[in-house]
């Protein structure tokens, strides 16, 4: 567990979405327009949100059907908070959270998987996915190409 004093939060309604969309610039994880994230984040079973003072430090969410399948995505640190712990703290928290469920997935960016399995996540063999651009996301490493 981190050692520094942050605030959690679960609720979307107490987190300013500009400052979480710049969370996510500084991640990096990309340019996630507040709309987008109100979207997301109130369509997600489970969240969590830190904050460091004033300034929100990290953020994490899961889909979940209730009994089956829970999903966490979007694991986002600041970089002056990287390195310390937190992303592993709001890794467990959502894996708590979603405790119960048959399966337990996440989708992470390329070179993670590391930090993954150190949680206790294991490669799945049999994951697939659509994206709205399949060639942005072959040449990022997220698919392989067809054969």
């Amino acid at each position: 567990m981190t050692s520094e004093n942050h605030t959690w939060t679960h609720r979307l309604d107490e987190v300013d979405l500009d400052e979480l969309s710049r969370l996510y610039l500084l991640a990096p994880l990309g340019n996630k327009p507040p709309e987008a994230l109100a979207t997301v984040f109130g369509n997600s079973r489970y969240m969590c949100f830190v904050h460091a003072g004033d300034v929100l430090v990290g953020a994490g969410r899961a889909l979940a059907d209730g009994v089956d399948c829970a999903c966490i995505a979007d694991v986002a640190v600041h970089p002056e908070h990287q390195g310390r712990g937190l992303g592993s703290d709001i890794v467990r928290r959502l894996v708590r959270l979603a405790e119960g469920h048959k399966k337990i997935i996440l989708y992470a960016a390329p070179g993670t998987e590391g930090f993954y399995r150190g949680l206790g996540f294991l490669h799945m063999n049999t994951a697939m996915g659509l994206w709205s651009d399949p060639q942005r996301a072959v040449g990022m490493g997220l698919l392989r190409p067809a054969d």
